[in-house]
């Protein structure tokens, strides 16, 4: 009888373990999948203003891209964010970057270095603080850069592509399939998104 009472009691544990771990994995910072609908999120630019995608109210969607100052990956896709800013934001589909690192584990990414690679490269897009490293986690983002296609939908912001801008992320020259530009102009068309997810290649959100 003994032996069965240790026996039950060990089943117990293994199902209160299963369950806590299973409510553990299954939460809002495993991030955002294709189909999901994206929170509004309220963060300050570089311009010191607070800017939240209810703002853009003509907007169709938004190319959200979590970047930095530092990571060779976010420097060598710089010049592609902003020629992806003027080539969509006209169409309805804006650029926003957000900044997920913490400069305490990564000093070269202050607000203030954000405010001189924005003044520097002349970014048309705001630039934004994840300073709660809540933003990163709540859409899943993982590397810098990684992206989020959104698309409004009713008054949702629903996710259409998840992954890297390009086949090559450190050298533009290599590009030959650009993943993140054919999203947006399949969604333009009233289309399927025809490669919804790719791997995203950069450095890891260092907080």
């Amino acid at each position: 009888m003994k032996k069965f009472k240790n026996i039950a009691v060990v089943a117990v544990y293994a199902l209160v373990a299963t369950i806590g771990l299973s409510s553990f994995t299954n939460t809002a910072s495993d991030g955002y999948s294709i189909g999901d609908k994206v929170k509004d999120v309220r963060l300050k630019n570089v311009d010191g203003k607070m800017v939240s995608m209810a703002d853009y109210k003509d907007a169709k969607g938004f190319i959200v891209i979590f970047t930095c100052n530092t990571c060779p990956y976010a420097v060598a896709s710089e010049d592609r964010i902003i020629a992806l800013d003027k080539q969509f934001k006209g169409k309805g589909y804006p650029v926003i970057a957000i900044n997920p690192n913490d400069p305490a584990v990564q000093p070269d990414d202050t607000y203030e270095l954000m405010q001189q690679k924005a003044k520097q490269k002349n970014f048309t897009f705001p630039y934004l603080y994840d300073e709660s490293s809540t933003v990163y986690a709540q859409f899943g983002a993982k590397k810098t850069p990684h992206v989020y296609l959104l698309q409004k939908e009713g008054g949702d912001m629903v996710v259409k592509y998840i992954g890297a801008i390009d086949d090559s992320v450190r050298d533009a020259a290599g590009v030959t399939k650009t993943y993140l530009a054919d999203a947006v102009n399949a969604l333009l068309a009233g289309k399927e998104v025809p490669v919804k997810e790719t791997r995203a290649i950069g450095c890891s959100v260092k907080v």
